[in-house]
């Protein structure tokens, strides 16, 4: 079963394999006068490894001794142990910042000094973050200093799961990304509202990943998903279309709706719609026309469609800050309780669907930190948990054989796992 699974996978993806190769640029020598060097000093945070082949360098006969930078730690404090002179350490710091820059170097970050059998240092390396990092090669007369950077892999992944508690959880017990989890709410934030995600819901998703000496370095792009939740199939295929990579459905319509299923990326609904409500606060009862989203004050609040501004202040009935936005002639939404609103926010701004229009907060009537989301339909108000957007463009009909073979690769492929 696993050989026919990579088998499809090998057709769903045209290029799986990233070339990584180490780049070396800015070539640049400085020449050096002769200086004896001084006997190496032992550093608590150094191990002695070997390797063929370490930065580009063949270190068969290398001595290759690696530390960790430590707070507050100059470029000399470094270097002094290995033997490295004075002369050779100013040599490097006059090195254009584009191959290292003193200013920028980072505690925590790895560097590695390659000798010979008799402790005489041959090179320098700084790596200046996971990918990139510069060679400093020692010659008897000048340095040489090379850009280079690590060997980029990436994998084709699988992940699948049933959800007990949470989907990030489900993630971690799977031993997988758990950003996958924000990955895959993004993708069906206009089909599946996650903050009303239930146990027994089940996902199956194939991703690309990046590593970099064994370590991610984060989540590539999303191959296929396929997500089971209220009963229902939901499937993310990837097709690209007038130079636009976007998932569409099994039918062909993009997942992409007029609106976001709900303007928080992770929380929970504390207070639904209701015609009658007991007010927490007030003590009585009368109409709450939207739902409440419990988060920590701080959270980002998006706005679950593109539109205009039309009110952004301060609601002296109890909403306290607050912001409504027409999307349209039909619809409008309202978010209330804010703590504070993105900077530069104003009446008129037209703002794109995912913007960050404001921050969860407890102005106004409220008993906590929360977002009271309200969605307007021809001036009435609706249940935003019901609003059943339209779907932007679907897969053009001159593209949809096409698109069917993407589909029923992608689909199988899930249905493998």
């Amino acid at each position: 079963m696993r050989s026919w699974k990579d088998l499809i996978i090998m057709l769903l993806i045209t290029s799986v394999t990233m070339v990584a190769v180490i780049v070396l640029s800015e070539d640049q020598v400085i020449p050096s006068g002769t200086a004896q060097n001084s006997p190496p000093v032992a550093r608590d945070s150094i191990r002695t490894i070997k390797s063929e082949e370490l930065y580009g360098i063949q270190v068969d006969s290398l001595k290759v001794d690696r530390g960790t930078v430590q707070y507050g730690e100059s470029l000399a404090a470094m270097l002094y142990p290995y033997g490295v002179t004075a002369q050779q350490i100013y040599l490097i710091s006059q090195l254009s910042d584009s191959l290292i820059d003193e200013k920028k170097i980072q505690a925590g970050n790895c560097f590695s000094v390659l000798s010979t059998s008799d402790t005489t240092p041959l090179y320098f390396v700084y790596e200046k973050d996971p990918v990139n990092y510069v060679v400093i090669q020692f010659e008897p007369d000048k340095i040489r200093a090379m850009n280079g950077r690590k060997h980029l892999e990436k994998r084709t992944r699988f992940a699948s799961g049933t959800i007990e508690s949470s989907l990030w959880e489900s993630m971690q017990n799977s031993d997988c990304n758990p950003m996958l989890a924000i990955e895959l709410s993004e993708i069906f934030a206009w089909s599946i509202d996650f903050f009303g995600v239930q146990n027994g819901d089940k996902y199956k998703v194939i991703y690309e990943e990046t590593f970099v000496d064994s370590s991610s370095m984060g989540i590539d792009r999303i191959l296929g998903a396929w997500f089971f939740h209220n009963q229902t199939d939901f499937w993310a295929i990837p097709y690209e279309q007038d130079g636009v990579r976007s998932f569409f459905d099994e039918n062909g319509n993009s997942l992409r709706k007029a609106f976001l299923k709900a303007p928080l990326r992770f929380s929970r609904i504390s207070s639904g719609f209701s015609h009658s409500r007991l007010h927490p606060i007030l003590k009585i009862r009368r109409p709450h026309h939207g739902v409440d989203y419990v988060a920590p004050t701080g959270t980002p609040v998006h706005t679950v469609g593109d539109g205009v501004v039309v009110n952004v202040g301060y609601q002296k009935s109890g909403g306290g800050n607050y912001i409504k936005i027409k999307h349209n002639s039909v619809y409008s939404t309202t978010y209330m309780h804010l703590s504070r609103f993105a900077k530069g926010l104003r009446k008129g701004n037209y703002v794109k669907q995912g913007d960050v229009i404001g921050y969860v907060g407890k102005s106004g009537l409220a008993t906590g930190p929360h977002l009271d989301f309200r969605f307007y339909m021809n001036g009435s108000a609706v249940n935003p948990l019901k609003v059943k957007a339209p779907p932007v463009e679907p897969v053009h009909k001159e593209n949809l054989e096409t698109f069917r073979i993407v589909r029923s690769i992608t689909m199988e492929s899930l249905k493998l796992l």
